[in-house]
């Protein structure tokens, strides 16, 4: 619904009586205020304005009877009957109906009848963004000449925008240039006025013309443009001159030349147009040359050098000349070139070398591409006769990869390095042959002086590999031979070896070494040796070459196993199963291969008059020690034994070590009580005597009386008792029964090859023997005991 714009109702006494109404002729009262409604332009047929009867105080029920209207038929609103609504009839254009008023509105009455009343309403059409600002041409052409100081400005045609307000032209735009821009110069009426401002000067020979584009833009949202294209020609100023491409020119005449000849001349070049461009030419000289001017088919003019004089080369062999060119601007502005007449003579001279010889004396390591000397030659003529081109006349195939000789210069560079070593001299033949068929020959003599550019070379004639480490001092190891290609001290060669090898170096001949052994080697102490040959020159700097000897030392066998101990001891309980490991044992062999390869072995030796081999064994490669059976404290209480360690040398190296195998007691021996026996005497019938027992009268066999019957079936029965004692400490070494440590001063028991047990007493020579003779050892006690175990094997 279009706003309403009601002012305040005035309080007034009263209705004014209106003379007449225009269109209804009558009689009636109208209401002293006015109606006002606001509404955007371009509303459709048929939009809303505002409820008219409604801000007229009518109610729905009343408006057949008042018959609402509009006064004079309103063109742009009408109003409902039947609803009293205010609408737009037909199309409202602001720019139409008020041009370019800052303000528009459509005032007309609403009557009533019934009574009679007359309303004021008046329709406030405001703008809307419907016109895009405009220009009144699409392009505009602007010629500014190309010498206007940067600054100046050129004011640009305006656009023009019917809508108001906001939605009025608003600002300008140009589009981006380097030699442009644009300002806006605002009038007195708020207008503003676009002009072209010049930034940077113009060059109508680099940039002739320019295409812009002025864009105005409204206030509008969003808003709307227009652009105009603005054309700017940069229009031609006498700023140049004409300009020869080439300030001097050389022309080359025959003395032959026939007069009347011509040559054509380099044409001048004047970017400017019109009148500002180039007109005419001029010559200026002497008298043997005069010019002429033909013009080419696009009206451009062509120079022409004209042979006026016949010329004579030994008169002046030169001519100087000044060819002018000219523009029509005003001032004029004039170019000029020099052209210089060289008078080419007729070949009647032949090339002259500087010198007869050329002597030249260069080191060998002169860089490739050197020049050694240039050669000189003249020829008194001019032009193709005078110019002499040098080459070789004389020179071997080797020579000429190495030399080279430039035809026009005459410089001799070198192509490949020299080399003192192959040739020290070298001697060259070179002609001189001018444009016609005239030459000269010199000789070139060159002479290569040595400089240190070769390092010794050293050459292994023969060489060991391999040697033995007790090879004997002395020993050559390699034949070399040491060589320089270089002269003097530079070929003078110091050989050596490096520190602290076994080794040294012998002259044998002129440049012949051996390299020697100074001792015997020793394989386990250094395996290999990298034997390094070290020659130097006598340069300035000195150069220096090296060889390596690669030698490997072979081992002898002579070094022995050594065993990681001195000895090995071990405890095994007995009953043990057989097979058991007792202990390993190690030895090393510091040689190497077969040498070092170490194999074990028992020395053999026996036990209890058995075979060693028969209780333990030792396993060959390992050297573990293994128990073939199972061994009985109460017969071997500890076996000593020797062990072998043996290399696989030829011959073999060995070592043995000692071990010592202590069988530990188990308790697996019931006691048993012993029998006295008293068929114990002595084999001999001196009477030994116990401490403070002996009987130095009696005689006879011992013992003989009934106190030392007794003493001496006490003690035996007491080592009886004692030797099924597991913690007992009897006497003795090997055999199956001893005697308490109490006992040992005055008897020891022995076991003897008949198996009977012989008691000795000390200091005396007398045997006591058992005359019961072999007893089973698995006889019953008498008393109904427990059976003792005897702990060795009954022989039968």
């Amino acid at each position: 619904m279009a706003g309403r714009q009601r002012p305040r109702r005035r309080r007034a006494g009263g209705r004014v009586l209106l003379a007449a109404l225009l269109l209804l002729g009558l009689c009636c009262r109208a209401a002293p205020e006015r109606i006002r409604y606001a509404i955007p332009e371009e509303l459709g047929r048929g939009s809303l304005v505002g409820p008219l009867a409604r801000d007229l105080g009518l109610s729905p029920a009343e408006l057949p009877a008042r018959k609402l209207r509009l006064s004079a038929e309103k063109q742009y609103f009408g109003v409902s009957g039947e609803s009293g609504q205010l609408y737009v009839s037909e199309r409202l254009d602001r720019e139409e109906m008020c041009g370019e008023a800052a303000s528009c509105s459509v005032s007309f009455e609403a009557l009533l009848h019934n009574p009679l009343n007359v309303f004021h309403v008046q329709v406030d059409i405001h703008d809307v963004n419907d016109n895009d600002p405009a220009f009144s041409k699409a392009a505009l052409g602007l010629e500014i000449p190309e010498l206007t100081l940067p600054g100046a400005r050129f004011p640009l045609e305006t656009a023009r925008d019917p809508d108001v307000g906001s939605n009025a032209l608003l600002t300008y735009q140009l589009t981006s240039s380097p030699s442009f821009s644009l300002a806006l110069k605002e009038s007195s009426g708020g207008k503003k006025q676009p002009e072209l401002v010049l930034e940077r000067a113009l060059d109508r020979e680099e940039q002739s013309s320019f295409q812009l584009v002025l864009t105005a833009v409204d206030g509008g949202d969003p808003a709307r443009s227009g652009t105009v294209q603005i054309l700017v020609n940069v229009t031609d100023a006498n700023d140049n001159a004409p300009i020869f491409r080439e300030a001097e020119t050389e022309l080359r005449m025959s003395e032959t030349t026939t007069p009347g000849w011509r040559f054509p001349l380099a044409e001048a070049d004047d970017p400017d147009v019109g009148r500002n461009s180039l007109q005419s030419y001029e010559l200026s000289g002497d008298e043997h040359f005069s010019l002429a001017v033909q013009a080419g088919p696009g009206g451009d003019q062509r120079p022409e050098l004209v042979l006026a004089k016949a010329l004579d080369r030994e008169e002046a062999a030169f001519h100087e000349l000044v060819l002018r060119a000219s523009d029509g601007g005003e001032p004029a502005r004039t170019g000029t070139a020099r052209i210089r007449v060289a008078v080419l003579d007729a070949n009647d001279n032949a090339p002259v070398f500087s010198a007869a010889e050329y002597t030249v004396r260069v080191a060998e390591d002169v860089p490739v591409g050197s020049t050694l000397l240039t050669l000189t030659a003249t020829d008194a003529d001019a032009g193709t006769n005078g110019h002499v081109k040098y080459s070789f006349k004389k020179i071997t195939e080797k020579a000429s990869q190495i030399f080279q000789l430039h035809s026009e210069s005459g410089a001799v560079t070198l192509m490949q390095s020299l080399d003192f070593e192959e040739a020290n001299s070298y001697y060259l033949e070179v002609q001189a042959r001018d444009g016609g068929d005239l030459f000269d020959t010199t000789i070139i003599s060159i002479t290569v002086s040595d400089v240190n550019d070769n390092a010794p070379q050293i050459s292994v004639l023969s060489a060991l590999s391999e040697i033995s480490e007790d090879a004997p001092s002395g020993t050559v190891v390699a034949l070399l031979h040491v060589q320089d290609r270089d002269s003097g001290a530079n070929g003078e060669v110091r050989c050596s070896l490096a520190a602290g090898v076994p080794f040294r170096l012998e002259k044998s001949l002129e440049n012949y070494y051996r390299v020697v052994t100074t001792r015997e080697l020793d394989r386990e102490e250094v395996p290999q040796y990298n034997v390094t040959v070290r020659a130097a020159d006598g340069g300035s700097p000195s150069l220096r070459s090296s060889a390596v000897l690669a030698l490997r030392v072979l081992d002898v066998n002579d070094n022995a196993p050594v065993f990681a101990e001195a000895r090995y001891s071990a405890r095994l309980a007995e009953n043990n199963a057989a097979g058991a490991l007792v202990l390993r044992v190690r030895a090393a062999d510091a040689d190497w291969g077969q040498n070092a390869r170490v194999r074990y072995r028992l020395r053999e030796g026996r036990v209890r008059g058995s075979p060693l081999s028969s209780y333990v064994s030792v396993q060959a490669e390992t050297g573990a020690l293994y128990a073939l059976r199972s061994f009985d404290y109460e017969e071997v209480r500890e076996v000593g034994l020797w062990v072998v360690a043996e290399d696989g040398g030829a011959p073999a190296l060995s070592s043995n070590v000692s071990v010592r195998l202590e069988i530990v007691d188990e308790n697996d021996n019931a006691p048993q009580q012993a029998q006295p026996n008293t068929d114990w005497r002595f084999s001999q019938t001196q009477r030994p005597g116990t401490s403070g027992s002996q009987n130095g009268e009696e005689g006879g066999a011992w013992p003989n009386n009934q106190f030392d019957t007794e003493m001496l079936q006490a003690m035996i029965l007491a080592s009886a008792n004692e030797a099924a004692d597991a913690n007992s400490t009897l006497g003795g070494g090997t055999g199956t029964m001893g005697l308490s440590a109490r006992y040992g001063p005055q008897f020891t028991l022995q076991h003897v090859p008949d198996y009977r047990q012989n008691v000795y007493i000390p200091g005396s020579t007398a045997t006591l023997t058992n005359a019961a003779g072999k007893r089973d050892a698995k006889a019953t006690n008498p008393s109904g005991g427990n059976k003792k175990k005897s702990g060795k094997k009954e022989k039968k």
